[in-house]
């Protein structure tokens, strides 16, 4: 009896011993575990918020640069007809939009569709702009017509406040 009592006593120790290592073990595994996870997810956001920055900075700047003042003001050259300017300002904003492509992968849907949909108006604007003009019209005539069709509706106007206000809360 003495020696049942003995065993009992000792298999109840025992397990308790190890029911507290278990679960001591256990905790100690899971908080490794968290740290491991949080030390990855800090060093990915370490890696991708320069990333994502420098990519709402490059769709400010092709917002910036296709609105009609930079734009006409980059482009512009005396002695070119309005045609002939036409297609250099199309041309522009088509090749800094293809430039910077590759942006939409780090910013919203959103975002890119409202840049997307700023480049198109840009270029509806342009081809409104030329079109009213005549045959002999001026490459400064169309740079008049176009900012004076461009004053109320800039489509980059409203594209820039939304990258920026989602920059803002990225950041």
């Amino acid at each position: 009896m003495n020696t049942l009592y003995t065993v009992l006593t000792v298999v109840l120790v025992a397990g308790g011993v190890f029911a507290i290592a278990y679960f001591l073990l256990k905790e100690f595994f899971q908080n490794e575990q968290s740290k491991r996870n949080y030390s990855s997810f800090e060093e990915k956001v370490s890696i991708s918020l320069p990333v994502k920055m420098q990519a709402y900075e490059r769709i400010v700047l092709l917002l910036e640069r296709m609105s009609p003042t930079n734009l006409v003001m980059r482009t512009h050259k005396q002695g070119l007809t309005a045609a002939q300017f036409h297609q250099i300002l199309i041309q522009t904003i088509r090749e800094e939009f293809d430039h910077n492509l590759s942006q939409q992968l780090y910013i919203s849907d959103k975002a890119w569709e409202m840049v997307s949909n700023a480049k198109e108006e840009m270029i509806r604007q342009i081809n409104t702009s030329a079109g009213l003009l005549d045959d002999k019209a001026t490459s400064t005539d169309l740079s008049k017509k176009l900012l004076e069709m461009s004053i109320d509706k800039l489509a980059t106007r409203k594209a820039l406040d939304f990258v920026k206000n989602e920059a803002r809360k990225v950041f």
